[in-house]
């Protein structure tokens, strides 16, 4: 018997679509029906790849028992945060100011007018460390919702009173300067572990974010102290094990401080947003080991977390069974190896004789590293990635031998946000490289998306609504979208649809940004600054979020930011920085000291208090384009190929070999470049 999570198009949810819980998916109808029987929500929100959430599922919502108090006293809903970060945003904020902290699986109890009264994250079956139970926690909260409803009534009314509250600033708060980028350098390099890289101790987060400021300071000032630290962080991560030595892509986090036992979740953001900072490091210090981590996060991606028309998939779980007879899936099952496997594997190849070197190579040994099996690692030769011929054969192996294991679980939603970030990182890495598989493969995902994931709207200055999550019929072939898409959505599609404009010269892309721009500010725009996480025509919550810092994505006003800042630079439409300079009057001033929390803003900050450089390139001049597409440059913008109708074109006609480029910088040009010696000279300069 199923419930009716099983025509959901969320992997997550239709993961309990057999669960004797009586699930609902949030909507009118189970907030209906706790009002007329009377009865609290239970809501309970988590995500495909979460490992918590697979053991409180198997622990609580598969138990008969369990279920059945739940479905006596409770109605309850499931949601993927995935799908619905405006319903994650809101709780969340309730259970962190009532708990201290938060994380997933997160439960929440409210009223049927949707306010939290009590929040918490895991909880065992059994009672245990002092926690009681979740049956237990069930009983008194059935108890108390009878005997002493003021009280919960109360503590609602206080929760919802403390979530939403943004900050905001007037038109006469200053815009951050130069100096708040110097602060944020010092601020993470305070921070910065100089021994294993990254910041802080365990658990462990690559925090792209900041990495990516540490390399513009480097590139912006020279610094060597700032450039090693980032150097030092990529070296660290890349040879640990939250590194897939075998199939490339990183692991979401490590949980120690060396990186080298990795909770085994593979997010397609972690791998778009490291993607780019490898990619960064490389045009900065021309290291093929960076290069060599960007082509294999790239080939994980494409090969594995990809629809054939080109949408990119979300997740691929930290759990799968050790082989096909395992009646329980255990954590890392998938990527980890003993000596026995990895000659079996070899000698299956023809080549047992490469096993012991490719054991020395990779760390394999018979004591392990990660219960009683090694994760692959290069921690004993950090920094040394380069593969030999016959490593690169072994390695090609173990991949082949390691794909008749039983997969993780794939969380194969395509979600708008996350592939608009994929989208990007291919882009610029197709024009760095020269890759044209690369740039036809972020063509794919911008097609995808315009075709998929966006439905007629009379909301949208643009006619177009962005929806949020795309996912196949697996009955029928086809596909569905739904949610209306997130203000994060429409600002990661501006980055996207830019990087492929300046990847490609094809004026389409700067046309979708545009429009994607225009759309945002009509539905998101907070007046008193800023943007909403949801737009004018969505359902109303019991608050309306605001997407404010960089976790482990961008932030929605972040990403904004920076978008609008570089669509200025494209168009000359002056009310797009506008707009982003309202967000930097609001958040620039915390920026510097909380940097951990603001990485991305810092780039949007950088964008304006440095000013953006302008190139035009005209005719046929695929030389001076490479000039400006190899370079890591993140105050440029480029437009080439066909001609636009904006300022940057205006007087620019030359056709053909008499192409010419041209850099404007702080509202002056310089003499037109004819050559690429030239154009680099000028840009140099």
């Amino acid at each position: 018997m199923t419930n009716r999570l099983s025509t959901e198009t969320s992997p997550y949810l239709r993961q309990h679509a057999e669960n004797p819980v009586d699930w609902f998916p949030w909507g009118p109808e189970a907030f209906e029906l706790a009002r007329s029987q009377d009865r609290p929500v239970l809501l309970s929100v988590g995500y495909s790849a979460c490992h918590w959430c697979h053991v409180m599922a198997h622990e609580s919502f598969e138990d008969e028992e369990t279920a059945a108090l739940m479905n006596a006293k409770f109605v309850n809903i499931k949601v993927d945060r995935e799908e619905r970060p405006d319903i994650d945003a809101i709780y969340m904020e309730a259970t962190q100011a009532m708990t201290g902290h938060g994380g997933w699986p997160m439960t929440v109890f409210m009223t049927p007018d949707a306010e939290p009264f009590y929040c918490g994250t895991y909880f065992p079956k059994e009672q245990r460390g002092g926690h009681m139970s979740f049956t237990q926690l069930l009983t008194a909260i059935d108890d108390a919702w009878h005997t002493r409803r003021g009280e919960l009534l109360e503590q609602a009314t206080r929760l919802v009173e403390s979530i939403g509250r943004n900050p905001s600033a007037g038109p006469e708060a200053p815009l951050p300067t130069e100096q708040v980028l110097d602060e944020a350098t010092l601020s993470l390099l305070a921070a910065y572990d100089p021994q294993w890289g990254g910041f802080g101790g365990a658990p462990k987060f690559p925090q792209s974010m900041s990495l990516g400021h540490l390399v513009r300071h480097a590139r912006r000032t020279g610094s060597e102290t700032a450039l090693e630290a980032v150097t030092t962080s990529l070296d660290a991560l890349a040879a640990g094990g939250i590194y897939d030595h075998i199939g490339g892509g990183f692991s979401r986090y490590s949980v120690d401080e060396r990186w080298l036992v990795p909770h085994f979740e593979k997010m397609l953001y972690d791998n778009a947003l490291l993607g780019r900072t490898y990619l960064w490091a490389w045009q900065v210090t021309g290291e093929d080991r960076y290069l060599q981590v960007l082509t294999e996060i790239i080939e994980y991606v494409l090969r594995d977390l990809s629809h054939p028309s080109g949408g990119r998939y979300s997740a691929e779980d930290a759990d799968s069974f050790a082989d096909a007879d395992a009646d329980h899936a255990e954590e890392g099952a998938f990527y980890v190896w003993t000596p026995q496997q990895v000659e079996a594997a070899l000698s299956q190849a023809n080549l047992g004789h490469l096993t012991e070197q490719t054991l020395a190579f990779y760390g394999i040994s018979e004591g392990g590293n990660f219960e009683g099996a090694s994760i692959p690692n290069r921690m004993h030769e950090r920094g040394h990635l380069k593969r030999t011929a016959e490593i690169d054969q072994a390695r090609v192996a173990l991949l082949q031998s390691r794909s008749d294991r039983p997969r993780p679980g794939l969380d194969n939603k395509v979600l708008t946000e996350w592939n608009a970030l994929m989208l990007a990182t291919l882009a610029q890495a197709a024009a760095a490289t020269g890759r044209s598989d690369w740039l036809a493969a972020a063509e794919a995902t911008a097609h995808f998306l315009c075709d998929s994931l966006r439905v007629p709207s009379d909301a949208a200055t643009s006619g177009q609504r962005w929806l949020r999550s795309w996912q196949a019929d697996l009955n029928q072939g086809s596909g569905g979208a739904k949610h209306l898409a997130y203000g994060s959505d429409y600002a990661a599609l501006i980055d996207g649809f830019l990087s492929l404009y300046e990847a490609t010269g094809t004026l389409r892309w700067l046309e979708e940004a545009t429009s994607t721009a225009d759309s945002l500010i009509e539905l998101f725009w907070d007046m008193d600054g800023g943007v909403w996480t949801t737009g004018e025509d969505a359902e109303q919550l019991v608050s309306r979020p605001k997407d404010l810092m960089d976790n482990a994505t961008p932030s929605a006003n972040s990403m904004t930011a920076v978008g609008l800042l570089r669509l200025e630079a494209h168009t000359g439409e002056s009310r797009y920085g506008e707009h982003a300079r309202t967000i930097l009057r609001t958040l620039g001033g915390v920026a510097g000291k909380h940097a951990m929390s603001f990485g991305n803003l810092l780039w949007a900050i950088e964008l304006h208090a440095l000013g953006v450089t302008e190139v035009v390139v005209t005719g046929d001049r695929a030389d001076l384009v490479e000039v400006v597409q190899r370079r890591f440059d993140p105050g440029s913008i480029i437009a080439w190929g066909e001609p636009g109708t904006g300022p940057l074109w205006e007087g620019r006609s030359a056709t053909g070999s008499d192409g010419l480029a041209y850099v404007c910088r702080n509202h002056a040009c310089g003499t037109p470049a004819a050559s690429a010696a030239e154009l680099q000279a000028q840009l140099d300069s």
